[in-house]
């Protein structure tokens, strides 16, 4: 990708006195002609390039612009090593390209004079996007997805929405986010009329259309802005017991602060949690390790589902 390469470009130049179009066109794998375009790219965006000819030639920075050792620490330069090596496990991003700006961060690193690197230090923390046990069906619908996104072509998939029903979308793919634990995508949905967001998981049956679109003007973070300002649910504020059984499952879901500790184990969490028909779901998932303490009501309707759920196996 063409902003893939305009930054290690920069990266190259702010870790080097000097470099050649030979060796740029040679390290990022393209033709002379494509390095020299990309720096005209560059000087036009306004970065302070220097071009010189001869047999010593090649391309620096204004002296007064370059990054010198004093610029970034070695906790910053660490902090820069472990965004990428996060952004690797992230499927809809070429690790290839990744792979390139973790060398410019190393050599900028290496040449302020930071024993060992940021790299050695990196290693020693791991953000990893990739679920666990992801298959290859997983990859392969990211891997389509983005193409669809770069390639500006439409999608067709079948849907299941929170609720679970199901429906068959068309809609012009804006890109990917993870979010929290997951994947989404960001979309103009032809069968809605509207922007909508749609997790991975969720979508089956993906098809990449030959249909082509034109780009809608808002951005990826003009959406997520617009998103997250919506109304948010209403919501319960909740006193839960759970037996020690569950204490695990507890401390991932909750917060320390939420927590107060019994002597026997057991967990009394008081939180405010989203009101409807998700909450019952969530509080039958602990069976007979969660008991609602309060308010009533919600202690009634979990226990209404779950004498429907006994109900189905009454009798073979």
């Amino acid at each position: 990708m063409k902003l893939d390469r305009l930054l290690s470009i920069v990266m190259l130049l702010l870790g080097r006195n000097r470099i050649n179009a030979t060796e740029l066109s040679e390290r990022l794998q393209v033709s002379l002609r494509t390095i020299y375009r990309d720096v005209e790219t560059l000087v036009q965006a306004g970065l302070p390039i220097v071009s010189y000819a001869g047999t010593d030639g090649g391309f620096e920075l204004q002296d007064d612009w370059r990054m010198n050792r004093r610029t970034l620490t070695l906790g910053e330069l660490t902090a820069i090593a472990t965004s990428l090596r996060s952004l690797q496990s992230a499927p809809a991003l070429s690790a290839e390209n990744v792979d390139g700006l973790l060398e410019q961060v190393g050599t900028l690193a290496a040449q302020a004079g930071r024993d060992g690197g940021a790299g050695a230090e990196s290693e020693r923390i791991l953000i990893d996007l990739k679920p666990w046990r992801s298959s290859k069906s997983d990859r392969d619908k990211y891997d389509r997805l983005h193409q669809a996104v770069l390639e500006q072509r439409l999608v067709r998939f079948a849907y299941t929405d929170g609720q679970g029903d199901g429906t068959e979308r068309t809609a012009e793919p804006m890109g990917l986010a993870h979010k929290g634990y997951a994947w989404y995508l960001y979309a103009y949905c032809r069968t809605r009329d509207d922007y909508r967001i749609f997790r991975l998981s969720r979508i089956h049956a993906l098809q990449t259309l030959e249909e082509t679109f034109e780009r809608r003007p808002e951005t990826i973070s003009q959406l997520n802005g617009r998103w997250d300002a919506l109304p948010q649910t209403e919501t319960v504020e909740l006193t839960l017991r759970f037996a020690n059984a569950a204490k695990a499952r507890a401390e991932d879901q909750f917060e320390e602060a939420q927590i107060e500790r019994q002597p026997d184990g057991s967990l009394v969490v008081r939180a405010a949690l989203p009101e409807g028909e998700w909450l019952t779901g969530f509080l039958l998932s602990f069976r007979e390790d969660l008991r609602v303490l309060a308010p009533a009501r919600i202690a009634e309707a979990v226990r209404a589902n779950a004498l429907r759920v006994a109900e189905q196996y009454a009798s073979p």
